[in-house]
């Protein structure tokens, strides 16, 4: 078992790693952790290219992936938190202004998001009356947005969902539920409203 396996399989011991890694009530790193720790992470890592804006907020921590690909840029007052899942994207993506991302995310290439976007594959629970959301257990599923994917401004995507191949969100959608590859999905909650047909070579609309 791995030092991080067991830290994790221990109460006492994780409590206590969270507490130096993180201030007490909050959701990013110490400042030690970022420029000390991080930079000599293997599991953080930007290729050639790249690009995070400086008033980008990044709350990473090094025992979760981070990976930015080749020519991808992050732009200014996004927020990107690894705490409890990785955060992967792609080459040649754009992650739009104050766009929030909470891991497990993975987003592949040629991706575009709009702004103010919200993927957050991280859930609290809410069952329990007699204890705060935040003291209850954490659940995540990963959300998956697949290559050449466009994603409109102001939409969020619920924890689990894969959007596929070629797909457009358009602005202001909530997405809650998966959506195929070349198609069009709008509103809250998104619905298909056309899907690419290979025979014909023509979008056509999708019967309600």
């Amino acid at each position: 078992m791995s030092i991080a396996e067991k830290i994790k399989s221990n109460p006492k011991l994780k409590k206590l790693a969270l507490r130096l890694l993180m201030p007490k009530n909050q959701a990013r790193p110490r400042l030690w952790i970022k420029l000390i720790v991080n930079p000599l992470s293997p599991k953080i890592k930007k290729r050639r290219g790249s690009l995070i804006r400086k008033k980008t907020r990044m709350d990473l921590m090094p025992y979760n992936r981070f990976y930015l690909g080749r020519n991808s840029t992050v732009e200014d007052f996004s927020t990107i938190n690894n705490g409890v899942g990785d955060v992967v994207i792609g080459d040649n993506t754009r992650i739009g202004i104050s766009n929030i991302l909470i891991g497990p995310v993975t987003i592949g290439n040629e991706v575009r998001m709009g702004q103010h976007i919200i993927l957050s594959g991280l859930n609290h629970g809410y069952q329990n009356v007699t204890a705060p959301p935040r003291m209850q257990e954490v659940t995540i599923s990963e959300i998956k947005v697949e290559d050449e994917a466009w994603i409109g401004a102001n939409s969020a995507v619920i924890a689990g969902v894969t959007i596929g191949k070629h797909a457009v969100i358009a602005a202001g959608s909530v997405v809650t539920k998966d959506i195929p590859p070349y198609s069009v999905a709008v509103g809250n909650p998104a619905r298909v409203i056309k899907k690419y047909n290979f025979d014909t070579k023509v979008w056509e609309k999708v019967e309600s």
